[in-house]
């Protein structure tokens, strides 16, 4: 479990767990990926649960029956809720994200930087995309910004990635 700063105000995130019974150990890049993503999380966020004034929290992610498992508990431990995401409205731009970061990737050996800056461009409208379906399939349960809900976005997107 990764912990951050505890000093930034009650709605927000101070710890974020994968459930490796349920996810799985990734290869060397993929926890890599993993570990950055929960960083930056936990260095900056938005999460507040609606109606509620408990914070800061904890989230434990974790799949249940291809579902993304979000069990939030509070910052002593104690659990507050759990909600089951659907991943299905995730799988097209997740495919397309993985796609355009292999081409940009791909594009940092060999192209221009206008073509760089193009598919960069496509990168973060993507992202910007899936951030958005994020907090609106969360909406009414859990209460993100913009950039919580891309960083969060980044680490589904990790727990996904082939490596």
């Amino acid at each position: 479990m990764t912990e951050g700063n505890k000093e930034r105000g009650p709605n927000r995130l101070v710890a974020v767990k994968l459930d490796e019974d349920s996810i799985g150990r990734g290869n060397p890049d993929q926890e890599h990926e993993r570990a950055i993503a929960i960083f930056d999380i936990l260095e900056e966020n938005h999460f507040a649960l609606p109606g509620r004034d408990d914070g800061p929290y904890r989230l434990s992610l974790g799949l249940v029956e291809n579902k993304l498992s979000f069990a939030i508990s509070a910052e002593n431990g104690e659990p507050v809720m759990t909600h089951l995401l659907s991943l299905t409205p995730f799988r097209r731009v997740i495919r397309d994200y993985e796609m355009i970061c292999e081409s940009y990737y791909n594009a940092i050996r060999t192209a221009s930087p206008t073509q760089i800056e193009a598919i960069d461009m496509g990168r973060r409208g993507l992202h910007n995309e899936a951030s958005e379906t994020l907090k609106q399939r969360l909406e009414g349960k859990v209460d993100l910004d913009h950039d919580t809900a891309r960083r969060l976005f980044t680490l589904i997107f990790a727990l996904h990635w082939k490596g």
